[in-house]
């Protein structure tokens, strides 16, 4: 369906859980606590939602956290919402730890792409970053996704002081598998804004000082607002998401769906419409539909990261809990 400005919604971002066994310092401190799993949608509630985002013409799911992986029965809750009628696309963004494990599993599922974060291929830097040890498992599991023939992308934060220094062999893990790589700008939300990330516009220009062969491509990659690079002689593509500093706000096509149910039109904005409430309180599907038509109807025209005067409407919650 459309929103109010005439933008076509056919993408969901569904958070099915806010626990992840990385920490992340831009994304999940150390000491966070552990959410009530009463809280947390059952997988029932949230195929509720997608089928009537569905009937509604949504038909693109992007299942993420937290670390979805973690969460048991996420691949078979992924082949059920594969099955819905009017779903055409499920894929995942996990951090990678434990893709090689859960690889068969998805590919039985049906799964249609795999999103895999990674912000260095540094083991010690890994650990700085994330908290833990585990990055020969990260890239055991992008090789073996890549290898199964899945789409893969490498999803990568640039952060000034941390990472900076290897953007160039990240990009170049599109030369060594068919896979993507994506850098992303830093969303300035919940510990986010406490590093400084870098703009995609620069790291653009570092790599086409790296490789001057470089030329945008038209091709649609996926279901976001990334825009590619092609290098001669890579398998996959370099991409860039720049939604802070090059809004793409006109061409949005995308809801979320947090763990706790609440759907959010856009993610700078901290307002919302609390589905689990709806569903626990007895809502049946036209009155979870209407709330739904009102949701995305009501989608906001842009963000405002960065502005001082729309900073008490802007998002408070971590990353994690929104769903990355």
């Amino acid at each position: 369906m459309k929103d109010q400005l005439g933008r076509e919604i056919n993408y969901m971002r569904v958070s099915i859980t806010e626990r992840c066994n990385l920490r992340c310092r831009y994304c999940i401190p150390s000491d966070t606590p552990e959410l009530d799993f009463e809280r947390i949608l059952t997988y029932e509630e949230i195929l509720k939602l997608c089928a009537c985002a569905a009937k509604l013409g949504i038909s693109r799911f992007k299942v993420t956290g937290g670390e979805p992986l973690i969460r048991r029965g996420c691949t078979d809750f992924i082949k059920r919402l594969k099955q819905l009628p009017g779903v055409e696309q499920v894929t995942i963004t996990t951090n990678g730890t434990t893709l090689e494990k859960h690889l068969p599993a998805l590919l039985e599922a049906g799964i249609n792409g795999i999103n895999v974060s990674l912000d260095t291929l540094d083991a010690e830097r890994f650990h700085d970053i994330t908290g833990f040890y585990g990055l020969e498992k990260v890239l055991a599991g992008i090789e073996a996704a890549a290898e199964a023939g899945i789409p893969v992308k490498i999803n990568c934060v640039p952060l000034k002081g941390w990472n900076d220094d290897e953007l160039i062999s990240l990009a170049e893990l599109a030369a060594k598998w068919p896979v993507d790589v994506r850098f992303i700008e830093l969303m300035p939300i919940g510990h986010g804004r406490e590093y400084a990330g870098i703009q995609a516009g620069d790291v653009e220009k570092i790599i086409k000082t790296k490789y001057p062969g470089a030329v945008p491509t038209d091709e649609r990659r996926g279901n976001g607002p990334a825009r590619y690079l092609r290098i001669p002689g890579f398998y996959g593509c370099v991409g860039f998401i720049d939604a802070i500093h090059e809004k793409f706000c006109s061409k949005c096509n995308r809801v979320r769906l947090t763990s706790t149910g609440t759907m959010k039109p856009c993610l700078f904005y901290k307002s919302g419409t609390d589905f689990r409430s709806l569903l626990r309180e007895g809502a049946d599907e036209e009155q979870l539909l209407s709330a739904m038509k009102e949701t995305i109807r009501g989608k906001f025209q842009e963000h405002h990261f960065y502005e001082k005067e729309w900073e008490n409407q802007g998002e408070e919650k971590r990353m994690s809990q929104i769903g990355g």
